[in-house]
This record gives C-alpha cells, structure tokens and sequence, in this order.
C-alpha cells in the first residue's frame, strides 16, 4: 500500500471514529463508558474498575489535535465539558490510574491544546500536576513501588502507563518547590527500578502482577489477574510497558528506559503475527491455532503508538525506521475490517475485537474504551508519516 493509500485509509478511519463518538455522547449524554457488550456501549454488566473515563474526552481532544476535526466547535465544547466533569478525581486515592485519567485522557491534552493556541493555561497544568502529586501517595516505601487498586502487597504492569503523571508534576513541581519535586522524581524512578527488577522476565515478556511481603517489601512472586497465568505475557501488560517506559524516557533521558522500550518492541515484534494484533496472551494454548485465536486490538493500538514514539526517540536511524514501519503495519491491519467496525452499521464502538478481562468474562471480543483512545492515538500519529 502506497503512502498515499495508507492516508486515506487513516483519514476515513478518523473520520468514522468521530461518527461513533458522536453517536455516543449524542445517544448517551454524560455517560462515560468502560466496553460494549454485543457491540453496544450501554449495558448493565459489571465494570470491575473505574479509570476508563478520561478515554472518551481524550478522544475529542485528538480529533483537534489531529487538524482534521469534522466540526472543531464542537468538539472543542464537548471536549472541555467530559473533562471537567473529571477534575474532581485528580484527588481520588482509590486507584492507580490517574495518569491515565489526566496525562493520556484530559487535562494534560487540553493544557497542550491552549499552549498551541499561544494562551496556555496554568490552572489547567495545575490539575495534570496534583494529580501526578496524589498517584505518589500510593508508593510503599517497603518495596519501592506504587500499589494497584486491588491491595498494599500487589504491583501491575499497567502502573508503567500512569508513572509519567508523577514524572511530570515533579518537572512542573522543580521550580516552585525543589524538595517536593525531587521526591516526586524518586519516587516514580524507584517504581521503575522495581517494575524493571520484579514484572519484566530476562526475554523482555511481562507479568501482571508483583506481590510484596509488605512487612519487609520483599517481592515474593508474579501473578495475573487478566493474563492467562501468572507466568504468561498477558499481551497488552507487554504494549502497557512498552509504551509507559518510552514515555518515561522520554520525560527523564534515563537510558534504561529507552533500552526496556526496545526490548519490549522487540518481543512483540517476534511472537506477533505478520499482521501486528498479538493474541490476548501470547502463551495460552489458543494463541498458537488459527481456529481458537483470540486476538487484542486493544493491545496491538497501543504497541502501535509506542512503536512510533520509540521512532521519535532513537538516533539510530534504520531501527526508528523499522518501527515506524511495524506500527503503520498495525494500523493498516486494523483501520480495516475485520477490526474496524465500518462494515457493521449496528455496532456502536470504532475498534472491534478487543479484550478487557478474560476471566470475568467482560468485554471480550468487544469494543474497549482504551482501545478506542489509542487507536484514534495511532491514526493522529501515522498521519504525520504519511
């Protein structure tokens, strides 16, 4: 497929995306969901968790971002309005998702926004700052690491996509208060140092999740909740650690970071199929059949955006080259059916054939609120290679 080809591709893609999320908020105003169930966004199943909600405003401010928003002005006042209905959770204690919430999702997005504009915003800086402040609570000194929702004594994966809101305030927190921003900058570089020791295996795969005496924070094991086994490599645990750590790089210039990156791209490069979606576990039994393949879209968006981040980010020249090329690979793959939903007018998500949790048994083969923001992610990115 020519570059060519491949843009008009992503610009059709993008511009069906903006016809589901105003389907959405237009069908379901104030609503902020997690999965589909059946291809549909309102349902009464369990949601398990609660940090998916920055995604669907973090969607409206790519579509501005990206120059090709089909109406700005609209998208612009419903942008500004989900994420302020936010802004109260830059306090919430209950979960590690906040970088989540206003790094990727909103305010860090909607800061970036009036920067461009040449009107930046302080107050708006100031909510993606406490938030970084308030995710720092959650590190143990007994252990080094930031504790998930489910306990004291258990670390994910997925923390590595939060960190950099820590990173961040600790940069925006350096020159008002030196002391407060140093500790911020240990604190998420200790919870890398032990994400790299406990959750990431000597062949670049990942764990779930880490489990801590925490009595004397020695690490005792790696478990799952979402992957296959506990000593699996749960699929998008990989692409959650791939992009977090090149992010953290990016913030930092911490050459570990960027090396952890590259290993990450070079797992997922070598166990995934031709196409770049990677089964949901690359060691259940199902991932080595065509007939019982389960693959993560999800997963494969953001490996995609990380790959191209990591593209950015190398001197070497022919490697930022061949990730770029696997990334826009993916996207090929999946702004077409059958994991783009164009061809299947019932169906209310962007990105089919994604994964939330396996064994709960919720939003599987679905649509996924995080596989829609990074998709979209992707598209924004690749446009500025082709």
């Amino acid at each position: 497929m020519s570059d060519t080809q491949l843009k008009n591709q992503i610009l059709s893609a993008l511009s069906f995306a903006q016809n589901q999320v105003r389907r959405l908020i237009e069908t379901h105003p104030t609503f902020y969901p997690l999965y589909t169930h059946h291809g549909h966004w309102k349902h009464d199943q369990p949601a398990w968790t609660h940090w998916c909600d920055g995604f669907l405003p973090g969607m409206m401010w790519l579509f501005l971002e990206s120059g090709h928003a089909d109406d700005p002005s609209y998208w612009r006042a419903h942008a500004e309005s989900y994420s302020r209905a936010l802004e109260h959770r830059k306090e919430d204690r209950d979960v590690h998702d906040l970088g989540f919430l206003f790094y990727h999702g909103t305010y860090k997005n909607w800061n970036d926004a009036t920067v461009r504009e040449g009107k930046p915003n302080a107050a708006l800086n100031d909510v993606v700052t406490r938030a970084g402040e308030v995710l720092a609570m959650r590190f143990k000194e007994k252990g080094q690491y930031l504790r998930s929702f489910i306990s004291d004594e258990s670390c994910f994966i997925d923390i590595m996509m939060n960190v950099p809101v820590i990173f961040y305030a600790a940069q925006q927190l350096g020159t008002r208060n030196s002391e407060l921003g140093t500790n911020l900058h240990q604190i998420a570089t200790a919870h890398c140092a032990t994400t790299i020791r406990t959750l990431i295996r000597g062949d670049a795969s990942t764990a779930h999740e880490a489990i801590f005496n925490t009595t004397t924070g020695e690490f005792l094991r790696q478990s799952t909740h979402q992957g296959f086994r506990g000593d699996s490599c749960w699929s998008r645990g990989l692409a959650w650690s791939l992009y977090g750590f090149g992010t953290c790089f990016e913030l930092t210039r911490n050459p570990e970071y960027l090396r952890t990156a590259e290993r990450h791209a070079e797992f997922y490069i070598a166990h995934t199929p031709a196409d770049g979606v990677p089964p949901w576990d690359y060691d259940h039994p199902g991932s080595l059949t065509t007939q019982h393949f389960l693959p993560d879209s999800s997963a494969a968006a953001i490996a995609a955006v990380g790959l191209m981040n990591l593209s950015r980010l190398l001197t070497d020249s022919l490697r930022a080259r061949f990730y770029k090329d696997y990334a826009l690979n993916i996207i090929q793959t999946l702004t077409q059916p059958p994991y783009l939903a164009i061809d299947d007018p019932k169906w209310e998500g962007i990105l089919k054939r994604g994964v939330y949790h396996i064994h709960k048994n919720l939003g599987v083969d679905e649509s996924v609120m995080w596989g829609e923001f990074f998709f979209v992610q992707a598209l924004v990115k690749a446009l500025a290679f082709c």
